[in-house]
């Protein structure tokens, strides 16, 4: 009797972990992984501040969010990112821009007294992901040195054309924003030099 009242309970349980392993499994993705470091850049003499960043609602969640047709877009639950967007875009510009410069990024740090510190200010307008076709980010962004009113706004738009698959469209959003950061860093170079201009770059 006690093994015909058990098999039902041990039947239960074998149904309930093959139901467990059969769950497809969560890929998390960085933005700011292999991104370049200032370790080999001579030190400019100054310091940049890379400030939070903003991004639209609809892609401010963890899941990656993909464009599937003419104004659709679907969430996906087992593609996440490993921090939400705005952190991992604002990591993946402050670490190619302090590589671009050799300059460290003194955001939520105290800088050197009386040191030139050049903040910087974005806020994405577009962030689609298309796979098999594009990876897009389109920014509206600022440069300032500290202390002064003099306010450098600039906008770039960055498509890269992407091969099928979640981790060529992930690297090709790491193309567009190495791109939209080497613009910032053209203008930070632009300020220092006194010489304050927008880059001129190509939306392709």
């Amino acid at each position: 009797m006690m093994r015909w009242h058990a098999f039902p309970f041990a039947a239960a349980a074998a149904l309930t972990l093959a139901g467990c392993a059969s769950a497809p499994p969560e890929r998390f993705y960085s933005l700011s992984n292999g991104m370049a470091s200032a370790a080999s850049v001579p030190d400019p003499g100054y310091y940049i501040e890379v400030q939070n960043v903003s991004v639209p609602q609809q892609v401010a969640r963890s899941q990656l969010v993909v464009t599937s047709g003419e104004g659709r877009i679907d969430v996906l639950e087992q593609e996440r990112w490993s921090s939400p967007p705005a952190s991992e875009i604002g990591q993946a510009l402050s670490l190619a821009i302090s590589g671009e410069l050799g300059a460290i990024d003194v955001f939520r740090t105290q800088p050197p007294e009386k040191a030139v510190v050049y903040r910087i200010s974005t806020g994405v307008l577009r962030f689609e992901s298309a796979p098999g076709k594009y990876a897009l980010l389109d920014a509206v962004w600022s440069v300032r040195q500290a202390g002064s009113t003099q306010v450098l706004t600039c906008r770039s738009t960055a498509r890269e054309e992407v091969a099928a698959g979640f981790d060529a469209l992930v690297i090709g959003h790491r193309r567009a924003l190495a791109r939209v950061a080497a613009d910032i860093s053209r203008a930070v170079r632009g300020l220092a030099a006194g010489k304050a201009s927008c880059p001129q770059t190509a939306a392709s």
